[in-house]
């Protein structure tokens, strides 16, 4: 989920609708609202954010370090002025980068992407399980065929994979997917998207790669000797996004 922090209502509408559009759950604050929620959100609804995106506000110089003492995700400034001093000023301030606007919202997932692999440190190579992930909106890959999936399950699968080992929640999984603030659909749902995304991962790869226990979660589980058939490019090499990018959007400008 991304969280657009600025006080002028038609930017923030202008950048959710077009993260909407891609897929990418995210919603709008005014500086006043967005302090109010940072300091009464849960740990869980931090946890479920990708980045912020900081346009302009008033309290821009300060809430990049009230943002970092709750969350590690990406805050990246979106800045109109194409100035050094500027630019400096919003670093020193905390952010972990500077974008100017208008700018296509392909180029911020990176931006993302890019600030959060850093953080990550060295991934695990593809070739060492049978599933290739590409984090911006491309079908998966296993054994170098691609499997289509409906963007939902799509989403679904890279968070698996960024926790694979790990028990996720269904509650965790419904964050990521729709976002904390979505009040039209049920967790429920995610039974059906997880259902349906495990049986197509068991036709392709022969054995149960998401393994589901009441009361605890799923579990994205598949063995290190898993190795794929044929050789694949290496993950760098194809670059990652967190989030889909299936086609260049439009540039959203930072309005007028």
């Amino acid at each position: 989920m991304y969280i657009i922090v600025d006080d002028r209502e038609s930017v923030t509408n202008s950048y959710v609708g077009g993260l909407v559009r891609e897929g990418v759950s995210s919603i709008g604050f005014s500086s006043g609202e967005f302090w109010d929620w940072l300091q009464s959100a849960s740990e869980s609804d931090l946890a479920a954010v990708d980045a912020f995106l900081l346009g302009d506000c008033d309290a821009r110089g300060s809430l990049p370090r009230a943002m970092r003492k709750r969350s590690t995700a990406p805050i990246i400034a979106m800045s109109g002025q194409k100035m050094l001093k500027n630019t400096l000023e919003l670093f020193e301030s905390g952010v972990d980068d500077v974008v100017h606007v208008p700018i296509h919202l392909r180029e911020i997932l990176a931006r993302t992407a890019a600030i959060a692999r850093r953080r990550v440190g060295e991934l695990p190579r593809p070739c060492e399980t049978r599933i290739q992930v590409f984090f911006n909106g491309r079908d998966p890959e296993i054994a170098g065929h691609a499997l289509t999936l409906p963007r939902r399950e799509l989403r679904i699968l890279e968070y698996m994979v960024s926790n694979h080992g790990k028990w996720i929640t269904k509650t965790q999984i419904f964050n990521a997917v729709y976002g904390i603030f979505e009040s039209t659909f049920d967790e429920s749902v995610i039974e059906s998207h997880v259902s349906k995304l495990r049986k197509k991962l068991r036709d392709r790869l022969g054995f149960d790669a998401i393994v589901a226990r009441r009361y605890v979660g799923y579990r994205l589980n598949i063995p290190a000797n898993e190795t794929i058939d044929e050789p694949m490019q290496e993950l760098d090499e194809v670059g990652i996004l967190l989030n889909r990018a299936h086609a260049a959007p439009a540039a959203y400008p930072a309005g007028n």
